[in-house]
């Protein structure tokens, strides 16, 4: 492949008319396209953002030490290593087809139509849900900040709502207001965060390295083995979000490069600071009173407050809202782009595709996705419901990367996928790294949503331990009936009008 065609390979979203309206993707109103303004730096703080260190440490920490006891931390680095290898999978693919709704538009490219539809109600579904649960979370932080105290019921429903017109509105103005304001929020995480953990284990460790790898079993579950699964289900919380990178991949400069960058970067980067913060803390406190917090809703500013004084609580406590605002954010942007891309191939209105002529920016997608999570926000007036939207937003994100790794393994071993034609390039390697990958995401995914009563809120009812099978469930039933009914979205005429000449040629006998 020459130079010039390898460019045009990637550059659909550069090609405009003089009058800037019409395009490869026709009137710029109807399916418009996004502009390229985003550096390797911008696409890795998105990634980061989304499940942000502070955010996922959040989310894991607690729920870790109150089921397995303690020595969850080797589960946390096996989760790591092993998302790395789906994270591989991504990086290759994005590298080849770096296009607006990333593991979305893969699927119809490699396997057909009927898979991408499958894909985009999963992946949709998943990543608004996973935007219900961190404003509905963010918005009881927020509340904190602002008024004090705890807040829960119709009043945590109202703050989250607040929470997303925040995140909404920094993502309607300008695509650089939006940079500005992650770039503050992940400066201002990392920063801080960092700092903390540091002030903990330099200073006020308490315990040896090897505490870190003890206590496994004394928890909720009944044995070591269980302990140990339920870890590697909880961990798995904390390193979903690096394939966001690959939905804004229109908006990057030299994408094939830069969106395997960016999703390796921030996959390892919040890796990294998820691991040396939850280091820090257990080290810093003894295990009964780790114990102790962890039974609370805030499991971690007390060990704070313990260790570091009183003083530390309420700055930590800014850091943690920042963090979600930043994370909000994100989501709001990362969601937006799949229900563009969605919408710009037929399989949602394509009001939804619309862009605003001199920004560019998918205002109609962003305001449908926030739309969405506002409506998601009133199941949390019931803390069984909003329990079941938390479990499914983890659950069906890896049900996408079980996909996504699949189709690449089906498309590879096939022939329907040359990822020698991609900038990463990775030989031999890429089909080991491919299938280690697909069979991590399946095994996590079935350890997710398998029903375990000592990870659920005590008296959980039965339909919120089968959350994840249950709304995975329903929705691949709806989907197939929608398939099989006619419903079909013409998405022939879609891959003519948004994929690039050569892509179109190299994939219309695979996808049609």
């Amino acid at each position: 492949m020459t130079a010039v065609e390898k460019k045009d390979l990637f550059s659909a979203a550069d090609s405009r008319s003089a009058d800037g309206t019409e395009t490869e993707y026709g009137n710029t109103r109807e399916t418009g396209q996004l502009r390229r303004c985003m550096s390797v730096w911008n696409c890795c703080t998105l990634g980061f953002s989304v499940v942000s260190p502070v955010v996922g440490l959040y989310a894991i920490f607690g729920v870790e030490n109150l089921v397995t006891g303690g020595g969850w931390i080797a589960a946390l680095i096996l989760s790591l290593f092993m998302q790395l290898t789906v994270a591989t999978v991504y990086a290759e693919l994005s590298s080849q087809f770096p296009i607006a709704g990333g593991a979305y538009k893969w699927s119809i490219h490699l396997i057909g139509p009927k898979t991408g539809q499958y894909a985009g109600i999963i992946y949709v579904s998943s990543v608004i849900a996973m935007l219900t649960t961190t404003a509905y979370t963010g918005g009881i932080w927020l509340s904190a900040v602002v008024m004090g105290g705890d807040t829960q019921g119709a009043s945590a429903v109202i703050w989250g709502g607040v929470f997303l017109l925040i995140c909404t509105l920094v993502n309607i103005v300008n695509q650089r207001i939006y940079k500005i304001i992650n770039l503050l929020g992940v400066s201002a995480e990392v920063l801080g965060s960092i700092c903390v953990a540091l002030i903990l284990f330099f200073f006020f460790r308490i315990n040896p390295v090897s505490e870190l790898f003890q206590h496994l079993g004394t928890g909720l579950a009944p044995t070591s083995i269980t302990a140990f699964l339920a870890a590697l289900a909880i961990a798995g919380w904390a390193f979903i979000g690096f394939d966001s990178c690959s939905t804004i991949a229109e908006e990057a400069h030299n994408p094939e490069r830069i969106i395997p960058r960016a999703i390796f970067l921030s996959l390892l980067a919040v890796g990294s600071v998820v691991l040396f913060n939850s280091s820090a803390l257990m080290l810093s406190v003894s295990h009964a009173m780790l114990i102790e917090s962890s039974a609370t809703s805030d499991p971690i500013s007390p060990i704070i407050a313990s260790t570091i004084g009183v003083w530390a609580a309420k700055p930590f406590l800014i850091i943690v809202m920042t963090a979600f605002l930043s994370c909000g954010s994100s989501v709001v942007n990362y969601a937006a782009r799949i229900v563009f891309s969605m919408a710009r191939e037929g399989n949602l209105p394509t009001f939804f595709s619309h862009v605003t002529r001199k920004t560019q920016l998918p205002r109609n997608a962003i305001a449908g996705t926030v739309l969405m999570a506002s409506l998601g926000l009133l199941f949390g007036l019931n803390d069984g419901a909003v329990a079941t939207i938390i479990a499914f937003g983890t659950g069906g994100l890896y049900a996408m990367f079980s996909m996504t790794t699949g189709v690449g393994l089906y498309a590879r071993l096939t022939g329907r996928w040359n990822p020698t034609l991609g900038a990463l390039r990775l030989g031999k390697w890429g089909l080991a790294i491919n299938i280690i990958a697909f069979v991590w995401a399946l095994f996590e995914l079935i350890n997710i949503g398998w029903p375990r009563d000592y990870i659920a809120a005590p008296g959980a009812s039965w339909w919120q331990l089968w959350a994840v099978p249950l709304v995975l469930g329903t929705l691949l039933i709806l989907t197939t009936l929608h398939v099989q009914t006619g419903y079909k979205r013409a998405i022939k005429k879609v891959l003519d009008i948004t994929a690039p000449g050569d892509i179109r040629k190299q994939v219309d006998k695979n996808t049609l």
